[in-house]
């Protein structure tokens, strides 16, 4: 499917200001694409697909989870990490993504995973930082990827779960091993 044809399907699917936000993770993954050596077109597609399904139904988001076999425990969880699996999956059954790269990137924005690649990190990183989103602590974060991927997304992660414990919900475990996983990285480059 050309892109112009995904772009309208993904404006369809969401409200015009979801799509500011879109356009704003699209350009922010271009950019650190470029600046840490990744494919700016896989990551402007990822970007483009990120929040596909996030508009859609809860009941429709925890089907699409069921009957695809994805994450289960998942669903014990904050509905808003949902869609990103269920994007994943409507991105490769019904729009024809079959790069696992570009999926996964999908699949892992809003939870992160432990080991993640070089795509999933710009695209979960583009997300925290695109210029639409302001929240306390944002511009450390922007600081930090200036320089570093792995820094900034410790510092989103740090922000995503220090934000979730003072709302007194639960933390997705894959959140926190993504963090430490990325801690691990950092240690390794420096020891």
């Amino acid at each position: 499917m050309d892109r112009e044809r995904l772009i309208d399907l993904v404006r369809e699917q969401m409200p015009e200001q979801r799509w500011l936000h879109t356009q704003g993770v699209m350009e922010t993954s271009v950019v650190l694409a470029g600046r840490f050596g990744a494919d700016p077109v896989k990551a402007d597609l990822a970007a483009l697909l990120h929040d596909y399904c996030k508009y859609w139904p809860i009941e429709q988001q925890r089907k699409v989870i069921e009957q695809a076999g994805l994450a289960d425990d998942l669903l014990q969880y904050d509905k808003p990490l949902w869609h990103a699996p269920a994007g994943a999956w409507v991105a490769e059954q019904e729009l024809g993504i079959n790069d696992k790269e570009i999926l996964d990137a999908i699949r892992y924005h809003t939870s992160g995973r432990p080991g993640m690649t070089l795509l999933d990190k710009i695209v979960c990183l583009a997300d925290y930082i695109e210029p639409g989103r302001d929240f306390p602590g944002v511009e450390q974060i922007r600081s930090l990827a200036e320089l570093s991927l792995e820094r900034a997304l410790i510092a989103g992660f740090d922000s995503t779960i220090s934000f979730l414990l003072q709302k007194g919900q639960k933390v997705y475990p894959m959140t926190i091993m993504a963090r430490n996983s990325l801690i691990d990285e950092l240690v390794q480059r420096s020891g």
